[in-house]
């Protein structure tokens, strides 16, 4: 029996979950033993992006021989980045150059979990998908029994299923975040306590194998923060960076993160210059409707962003991600109204619309990527929520990374920028979890008078002030760079610019959609 015949056997042959669509679960094992035929992933009208990774309908037909559970192979050293450049990292890469792996760009977990970056007495993960298993063998040997919080957004069936996989580790605890309907908890954030100090990781990777093997993915690492002296103040930092961490944390309730906050209070985080860009969910009114979201990035731009002198309404707006949402049939409904407005906001006001481009795959962006189809599995994007917005095509624009080596890495990282005409200088640069939704941005109600936002997000917000108080502008890497900006400092964007606008044959990737033209290993995508 040849490979095909005995993939459709399974097919047949494997049980149907029981749970059919309303299958909550997120191990991969459970996708490989159970059908999910029929599922859905526009259940949500809102987010097509709580599909991500979830029961598959949109299986390919053959699995990837390519796909492996085996991360990377890591330096075990962690960044030395320059000082002149801005603190954002990329993962590892397995199957790329090992230019693009250096140290100065690209980081796995395990140099992340490292005792060189101090010794690890506890631990949290916030995330959205977990594969503990896997997880614990990414730290030291010597720190596998340290405690470990996990904070995830499991309901139902795939919770009993954390809980069971979380079993045989007793140092591991469990906290269930509170999520709206149709909403995820997809922030991606560690904790790592040394008894040197803390230091707080944020990502946008999943703590499964796959998404630190041959992906795209984004990294901020911060300084060691110190503990508190008696003597010194409250340890908070211009970019009110500790406040703003505090506040996102008060939001999930309970007490189970009571420990994390204290230590967060004893810390001194004064060397933070990154800002924080988070979502929770909830109906957002008063002061607490520019904490969150869109509106909170256009606060602190409106405060802090580039200002009029130093910026024009022809400096792009540029989104790069990895799943889009219902944004509504109209571009002016959502999309070019209240969010473009938030990022194309400077000091003292907004600019006319600037122009846009939304960096998206496309199908031979999938196909001939390292993972082939398969990748596409992250990228859940339907047919039924692209029918529904087709203006969203001539914003679109392909992945390619040739600068970061990463063209053929499937791009699970998000970031947003504000750059100039040229392509060589950056106004600001957002690294976050948050995909093109307004489950994970916000949108605006009641005449503009609340803040509906579905989902828990994280980010980071790089300001050229804040790192360089005479800096105006970020320079980007592999740009000429004149004497006028020589002293500014460098960002190293995970996506090529001037960024590539779909060619008329060009078509974005649909997750439930047939590709019957083989990818790089000879498979083809077939849902099911």
């Amino acid at each position: 029996m040849n490979e095909e015949s005995a993939k459709g056997r399974d097919e047949v042959t494997r049980p149907m979950c029981k749970y059919g669509t309303k299958c909550y679960r997120k191990n991969p094992v459970h996708f490989e033993e159970y059908r999910h035929a029929g599922y859905d992933s526009d259940t949500d009208d809102d987010d097509s992006e709580r599909a991500e990774h979830s029961p598959p309908a949109k299986r390919q037909k053959l699995e990837c021989t390519a796909m492996t559970s085996s991360s990377p192979s890591s330096s075990n050293q962690v960044s030395n980045q320059d000082e002149k450049s801005v603190p954002f990292l990329l993962t590892s890469v397995r199957g790329i150059s090992s230019e693009f792996n250096s140290r100065n760009i690209a980081v796995g977990i395990k140099d992340i979990l490292s005792t060189q970056m101090g010794e690890l007495e506890a631990s949290a993960q916030f995330n959205y998908m977990f594969d503990i298993p896997w997880l614990i063998e990414q730290y030291p040997k010597t720190k596998r029994s340290k405690p470990l919080l996990l904070v995830h957004g499991n309901q139902q069936e795939a919770k009993a299923e954390l809980e069971r996989e979380a079993k045989p580790y007793p140092n591991v605890k469990l906290f269930g975040a509170r999520l709206e309907p149709f909403g995820t908890h997809h922030s991606k954030m560690m904790f790592l306590l040394y008894k040197e100090g803390l230091r707080i990781v944020i990502t946008t990777a999943n703590l499964i194998a796959r998404d630190w093997d041959q992906k795209t993915q984004g990294v901020w690492i911060s300084p060691l923060f110190p503990r508190l002296s008696e003597s010194s103040s409250t340890g908070t930092s211009p970019t009110n960076f500790k406040e703003d961490l505090l506040d996102y944390l008060e939001a999930y309730g309970g007490n189970l993160l009571d420990e994390w906050k204290r230590s967060i209070r004893d810390h001194d985080m004064s060397s933070s210059k990154v800002r924080l860009i988070a979502s929770v969910p909830g109906r957002h009114t008063g002061l607490n409707k520019t904490k969150w979201g869109h509106l909170k990035l256009r606060k602190v731009l409106h405060q802090f962003g580039p200002r009029p002198d130093d910026i024009s309404p022809k400096w792009p707006v540029i989104g790069q991600f990895s799943s889009i949402g219902s944004l509504g049939n109209d571009k002016d409904r959502w999309l070019c109204s209240e969010w473009l407005q938030s990022l194309s906001t400077y000091v003292g006001s907004m600019m006319a619309k600037p122009p846009l481009h939304l960096v998206f795959p496309t199908v031979d962006d999938v196909r001939n990527s390292l993972e082939g189809y398969p990748a596409g599995g992250s990228i859940p994007y339907s047919s039924k929520t692209a029918a529904k917005q087709p203006y969203l095509t001539k914003f679109f624009c392909s992945w390619k990374s040739r600068s970061c080596g990463r063209s053929h890495a499937s791009p699970h990282i998000k970031t947003y920028t504000r750059i100039s005409p040229e392509y060589a200088e950056v106004a600001w640069f957002l690294m976050t979890s948050a995909n093109l939704s307004k489950a994970a941005w916000g949108t605006l109600e009641k005449n503009g008078q609340q803040l509906m936002i579905r989902s828990y997000e994280i980010g980071v917000l790089f300001l050229p002030n804040d790192q360089d108080p005479n800096s105006k502008h970020f320079h980007v890497k592999g740009k000429h760079c004149s004497q006028e900006h020589s002293s500014s400092h460098n960002v190293q964007l995970p996506f090529d610019v001037p960024p590539s606008p779909y060619t008329k044959n060009e078509r974005h990737w649909m997750w439930d959609v047939v590709y019957n033209t083989p990818d790089c290993h000879g498979q083809i995508w077939s849902p099911s």
